[in-house]
């Protein structure tokens, strides 16, 4: 079939006229393709996926209940821009209980449609062409995608165990550090699992200030947390001045798909965030705004959430740890990031984590997700299905008698 007469108008950002003609397969759809590979070659074995990123449980019943009395309102048909006070007072209620921050909730809180939009805009509040964002990585690509939208270029700051998976800021080139804007931080890290500490918090004030950074923490996962309470980078001082912190309800809430969050922080990003987001969206339905509202005002939900979590993943660490991998219980996040597998003693080796991600996911239906940006490592997600404690038990000792079976060389 030939090409469309608009093939050579696609723009450069996502391809320009070679847009769909590349041969290179997203590493995520590389593994939806192996796992259907493995369901077809042996239908009668269960497939144990750890690959999912996504809370298994519902949104709780009371919370579902406020959206459906919420729902039928007609005072709640209408555009919400912005977000409505409803809303923001309770994020900033929220933020002061839980963290100690205290947040205008008319000038430093406005409401996101999920915490993936806010990254996608804020890149469009600072980053002009030759404008360069620092980026921790393994991790979360959206806002530097964004950054290269607008002519910008990414940085990459490397995560790895050598330096507690923490960015090595005192490396960033000089005449990186005279173009960057932005210092985009996701702590709990996902998918390391690494939490930030006062400390660390306290030097890249520090920093930002030195170098008239911007920081954007992406705090997704801040809610499951196991290592001391849940830390704000807002609530250490200074941080104020020099960014904003990005909220979402998916993971502490049980709210995925629902797409609510919030960015809170210096009055003047978040109005300039409001700013462009007015020129992207017309804001997230009303019912789920209220809904939202009410779930953060239930603290039993994260906690429940992040007992959970805990829990599965200390079962995964002692089923692994048993099979030869190095790993423990990670700061923060539903996500066990553990060093791949070298290869198989008699069997094949493995260059790279993505070949024993697929070696796993093929030949004994264990599905992992890979990360070779800094290093080759496999991150086990404990959101998969399970009806309860005896279930999620079964599942584990499934996964060891596999694995025991497998002679995995470290």
């Amino acid at each position: 079939m030939s090409d469309p007469y608009f093939q050579t108008l696609f723009a450069d950002r996502i391809g320009g006229a070679a847009y769909d003609k590349g041969t290179e397969i997203y590493k995520f759809e590389r593994i939806k393709r192996a796992k259907r590979e493995a369901l077809q070659r042996h239908p009668q074995r269960r497939l144990i996926d750890f690959g999912i990123g996504e809370n298994d449980e519902p949104a709780p019943e009371a919370v579902r209940a406020v959206l459906a009395r919420e729902l039928h309102k007609p005072e709640n048909r209408g555009y919400a821009d912005n977000g409505i006070a409803e809303f923001k007072e309770a994020a900033a209620r929220f933020m002061q209980r839980t963290f100690g921050v205290e947040l205008d909730p008319a000038t430093q809180v406005n409401h996101c449609i999920g915490s993936k939009t806010a990254l996608a805009m804020l890149p469009a509040v600072f980053i002009n062409p030759g404008d360069v964002t620092l980026m921790t990585v393994p991790g979360y690509p959206v806002a530097g995608t964004h950054t290269r939208y607008y002519g910008g270029e990414v940085f990459r700051l490397p995560l790895r165990p050598e330096n507690d998976f923490y960015p090595e800021l005192e490396a960033i080139p000089a005449d990186i550090l005279r173009r960057a804007k932005l210092l985009v931080l996701n702590y709990p890290n996902s998918p390391t699992g690494r939490v930030a500490t006062r400390e660390f918090y306290g030097r890249v004030v520090e920093f930002a200030l030195q170098h008239r950074l911007v920081v954007i923490q992406d705090a997704a996962h801040v809610l499951l947390t196991y290592e001391g309470e849940p830390l704000s980078f807002l609530s250490v001082p200074g941080a104020m001045e020099v960014g904003v912190e990005v909220h979402s309800l998916s993971k502490g809430f049980h709210m995925i798909g629902w797409r609510m969050g919030w960015v809170c922080g210096h009055e003047r990003i978040v109005r300039a965030f409001a700013d462009v987001k007015d020129n992207c969206d017309s804001g997230q339905f009303i019912a789920i705004q209220k809904a939202a509202a009410a779930a953060l005002a239930d603290d039993s939900v994260p906690r429940a959430a992040r007992s959970k979590y805990r829990r599965r993943l200390e079962k995964l660490v002692a089923v692994l740890s048993g099979c030869g991998f190095r790993c423990r219980l990670p700061g923060g996040t539903y996500f066990l990031y553990v060093p791949a597998p070298r290869g198989v003693q008699g069997g094949p080796a493995f260059e790279t984590a993505e070949a024993a991600s697929q070696y796993l996911i093929r030949e004994h239906s264990i599905c992992t997700v890979p990360w070779d940006d800094a290093g080759p490592f496999l991150r086990f997600s404990v959101t998969y299905e399970a009806a309860d404690e005896a279930a999620e038990d079964a599942l584990m000792a499934e996964t060891r008698q596999r694995l025991a079976n497998i002679d995995l060389e470290f």
